[in-house]
């Protein structure tokens, strides 16, 4: 079977490599608990071992997770062109209520909406993906469909 790579922006594939590189500061004082707590004896009824054990399970599991992101990566870097893809920013106005927000389009692990950055793969990044300025995109989502006009697009 091929494998499947995911789109991502380069800031996104940086993100990860910060996340690796803080998570292997923090794994050897995680292991030195786990020792410690092994220390201590019985540890059936030890409680500070099963924490620690357990969170150094955590912490390696998401390590494997994102190594597994970066191995499968396709960074994209935005082409220069009028076309909204991954990477670049848009501004949308809703047809609705003429609200206009501002939203970055992401590889789906870089979705956050707190930060006004969504993914290529959801209904909306989904719909606007390869749209130009002054066009008017149908959205179909799970709470139903609506309208979106591209104001503005950059890199």
């Amino acid at each position: 079977m091929e494998p499947t790579f995911n789109k991502m922006t380069p800031a996104g594939y940086k993100a990860i490599e910060q996340e690796i590189k803080d998570l292997k500061k923090i794994r050897p004082h995680k292991i030195k608990i786990l020792a410690a707590a092994a220390a201590l004896g019985d540890r059936s009824e030890n409680t500070e071992y099963s924490t620690a054990k357990r969170e150094l399970g955590q912490l390696n599991g998401r390590l494997h997770f994102l190594e597994k992101q970066l191995q499968y990566a396709d960074v994209v870097t935005p082409a220069d062109n009028d076309k909204l893809d991954i990477g670049k920013f848009v501004t949308i106005e809703f047809m609705d209520d003429h609200d206009q927000l501002t939203y970055q389009l992401v590889g789906k692990q870089e979705a956050n909406l707190e930060q006004k950055k969504i993914s290529f793969e959801s209904p909306i990044g989904k719909a606007l993906n390869n749209h130009k300025v002054n066009d008017i995109v149908d959205v179909e989502s799970p709470d139903g469909s609506y309208q979106v006009k591209i104001i503005a697009i950059k890199l």
